[in-house]
């Protein structure tokens, strides 16, 4: 087996996180540490000069993005002590020749990045018979998210180019472990391991994957299960987040207190407190649905109640949620139904049969079409539009795991705003 290196991307804001996270890194085996892209951005090449001095031994790469003025960058990132300068695979020929030849001068390799290039094959080819050292198959943060990975490409790249072939974007442990089998000579891992609470043990199940890859059966999951999977792991304000502070519900409680829902819609208008169609939504909902009620803003009589909520119980529904009042709460709450209401009240409707089941309603300020996502705990409601669903999960668990490096920084001594270097990135 080959010696595949481990590149350690760091793709965030501030420089002294960032040298503590690839000190960590390296502790965990990681081969080569990545200047990211937003932290030049952010930083200048001070980030680079830090990382050299600070990492005098190690191969330091300069995720320039290099798209013009190929000789000032290249020559900018190498005297602030990059070994390894990325540009990108799309940038003119022009540009390209003037990268090579000035890494030829200061003695360091140039990467060129694919992301986004509209031919990856025969631009891979064109650039190692330009002199581009090494070939990196990567699929953006963006792309991420709405499902694309780059081990198909890298797949397609092995035996195509005779230079070194570098993999990015999404990598876990298991991921890891793929890329060698589908030919990656590099590595690069950026939010597993940076944004991990340990950073060390992290890196090194990433470095033993890529040391003994294991074979594992890739369990296949539907676009749904993979959407229900992700968004469980995940709290209703990093989906919020997620959406850029869209999408919650307002007025609304948890009745059940500390509970976790998450389904596709079954949406129910209804009118005062007539509890004949939310009932009835309980018989068209399917296992692991959600149902949503419009009680047209009437707060003083419940559509809903224990019966109903036993029967969703028992039908495996995953939750409730009412825009008006619910009762028999006491019942409820022995069952830890996650069920969400404006206010609890004694007070009943009638059977009369008035409303309709799946059709677009309003419920607590949000638009809810059948079929949406809803995602629920204690802290809210939160409505996903079905065609962003996989998207929005997946950004969703970015944010958590950002929040749990952050969190074990905070557990260290520091604070939220030190963190974030808050002042600093207030709006001007």
């Amino acid at each position: 087996m080959k010696n595949v290196v481990l590149q350690v991307a760091l793709d965030i804001l501030e420089l002294k996180r960032a040298l503590q996270i690839a000190r960590e890194s390296c502790e965990g085996g990681a081969d080569w540490i990545e200047v990211g892209t937003p932290l030049i951005k952010s930083e200048g090449m001070q980030a680079v000069r830090s990382m050299r001095d600070y990492f005098p031994d190690s191969i330091i790469v300069a995720d320039m993005k290099v798209a013009d003025t190929g000789t000032m960058e290249v020559e900018m990132a190498a005297k602030a002590g990059a070994d390894i300068v990325c540009i990108l695979a799309d940038a003119d020929d022009s540009v390209v020749a003037e990268a090579v030849r000035a890494s030829r001068l200061y003695g360091i390799r140039i990467m060129a990045d694919l992301i986004n290039a509209r031919d990856p094959i025969s631009r891979a080819g064109e650039l190692e018979a330009m002199g581009v050292d090494i070939i990196c198959a990567h699929t953006g943060i963006d792309q991420q998210m709405s499902g694309k990975t780059s081990l198909e490409l890298l797949a397609s790249l092995a035996g195509m180019v005779h230079i070194p072939i570098a993999v990015a974007g999404g990598i876990d442990a298991a991921g890891a472990g793929e890329a060698v089998r589908c030919g990656a000579d590099i590595v690069i891992v950026g939010g597993w391991i940076t944004r991990s609470a340990d950073v060390t043990g992290s890196t090194k199940k990433i470095r033993s994957e890529l040391d003994n890859p294991s074979i594992k059966p890739v369990e296949k999951k539907s676009p749904d299960e993979e959407i229900r999977a992700i968004l469980l792991q995940v709290s209703a304000p990093n989906v919020s987040d997620a959406m850029h502070r869209k999408g919650a519900m307002s007025g609304i409680v948890s009745i059940c207190g500390r509970v976790k829902m998450v389904g596709r819609a079954v949406t129910v208008q209804t009118f005062g407190g007539d509890w004949a169609k939310p009932v009835e939504a309980i018989d068209v909902a399917g296992t692991d649905e959600v149902i949503v009620i419009n009680n047209d803003g009437v707060t003083h009589i419940a559509p809903w109640g224990e019966l109903a909520t036993l029967s969703c119980v028992k039908k495996g529904i995953a939750g409730v949620v009412i825009d008006g009042a619910v009762r028999d709460v006491d019942d409820i709450r022995e069952m830890k139904f996650p069920l969400f209401a404006r206010t609890i009240v004694p007070n009943a409707g009638e059977p009369k049969g008035f409303g309709e089941i799946n059709a677009e309603i309003q419920c607590c300020g949000q638009s809810v079409r059948p079929g949406d996502w809803i995602t629920g705990d204690e802290s809210g409601v939160v409505v996903i539009p079905a065609e962003r669903a996989y998207e929005i999960a997946r950004r969703a668990l970015e944010i958590k795991k950002n929040e749990e490096r952050i969190r074990e920084e905070i557990r260290r001594g520091s604070t939220l705003s030190r963190v974030t270097e808050l002042i600093k990135w207030e709006k001007k």
